[in-house]
């Protein structure tokens, strides 16, 4: 993550934490059509992300963004995508976030979290339209629609 130019800062010193209770990814079931999965802890706990922030301009007004880091996925993910975020142990947020911490530590951290964390199911299709911000969008669905 260091050597990327465009990412290269902003991990030395512009490390965050996005803090999460799920996640979706998309399983392609053929060329046209993809289904949404819901991703959370088995014990539907709050986790976080790794993450990394940049502020810049746009015209004269300053934006604050961020991105989630990815990883190559864990065996619950494998059979969704290629790549999977981050999730960062509880007890590693302090490292992550400390800037005195050589890169060398954090890059270690930048794995993919344990397969007996997560549970993934098939979900209701609407969430595929950031219109629908509604408890729906988690319902499991049966199968791979």
């Amino acid at each position: 993550m260091d050597e990327k130019p465009s990412f290269r800062l902003a991990f030395k010193s512009r490390r965050c934490l996005v803090p999460a209770s799920g996640f979706y990814e998309w399983k392609k079931l053929d060329a046209r059509t993809k289904q949404a999965h819901h991703i959370h802890l088995k014990d539907d706990g709050l986790f976080a992300f790794a993450g990394l922030w940049e502020r810049w301009t746009k015209g004269d007004e300053p934006v604050e963004s961020f991105t989630i880091l990815t990883t190559s996925p864990n065996a619950t993910l494998s059979e969704l995508h290629d790549r999977m975020p981050v999730i960062l142990p509880d007890d590693s947020h302090a490292v992550w976030l400390d800037p005195d911490v050589e890169p060398q530590a954090l890059k270690e951290l930048l794995r993919a979290c344990d397969d007996d964390l997560l549970d993934a199911y098939p979900c209701n299709r609407i969430v595929g339209n950031a219109q629908n911000e509604v408890p729906e969008c988690i319902e499991p669905v049966a199968g791979d629609l």
